[in-house]
């Protein structure tokens, strides 16, 4: 982003400890310059460890954050990394992303006419140690539909249909399963921009 009008103060730029192009796509859109490094963590054994020891399924975003910054972090102690995670809990259940169209089609269909809440959470970390954090969730209620719509939208969406936790991506085709969202955009694809901003503002990395 050389040469591009930016609010960021750090010296280099931002690492993203994530492979999400959405994420990257709204820290750039923020005028924020990213680079990515792609965080080795077994997010199923951390998931696994922290419900062992009671932790609300709601909550293990902000642990997987945490888990996927610093895993990052030493590979370059003085930079900032930034790392997420999002977490969809239905009636208590925690949802994954689908392994396949026929798991996109069943957690959907599990979905439909019912209300369930999505939970992004971010962490921030410079020599290995978290410095900041932060979450927030949003409550979306899926409209009742079809097995036959269900079909045809799996179809229809493709690899966006098994990319994303719930078996929808809400800036494109997953649009039409919604009957209410409440929440900020933001939070709902991935990375809470608002209390993002907020903590690097209070860490003096953003005017």
């Amino acid at each position: 982003m050389t040469g591009q009008a930016t609010f960021w103060r750090g010296i280099a730029p931002l690492i993203l400890a994530s492979g999400s192009t959405t994420r990257r796509q709204l820290l750039e859109a923020a005028g924020l310059p990213v680079e990515v490094i792609r965080p080795d963590v077994d997010e199923r054994a951390i998931e696994a460890d922290f419900f062992a020891m009671g932790g609300p399924p709601a909550d293990v975003a902000a642990a997987l954050a945490d888990a996927k910054a610093q895993s990052v972090s030493p590979q370059d102690p003085s930079r900032i990394v930034l790392a997420a995670d999002q977490m969809l809990v239905c009636d208590g259940r925690p949802f994954h992303k689908p392994e396949g169209t026929a798991a996109a089609e069943r957690q959907i269909a599990m979905l439909a006419g019912r209300k369930h809440e999505l939970t992004s959470a971010f962490a921030l970390a410079r020599d290995g140690k978290i410095i900041g954090r932060g979450a927030s969730s949003a409550v979306l209620v899926m409209r009742p539909l079809t097995s036959g719509f269900i079909r045809d939208y799996v179809a229809l969406a493709g690899e966006a249909a098994t990319s994303s936790v719930g078996g929808y991506q809400l800036e494109g085709l997953g649009i039409h399963l919604f009957e209410t969202i409440e929440g900020d955009h933001s939070t709902i694809l991935g990375l809470p921009m608002l209390s993002l901003l907020a903590t690097l503002r209070e860490l003096d990395l953003v005017a």
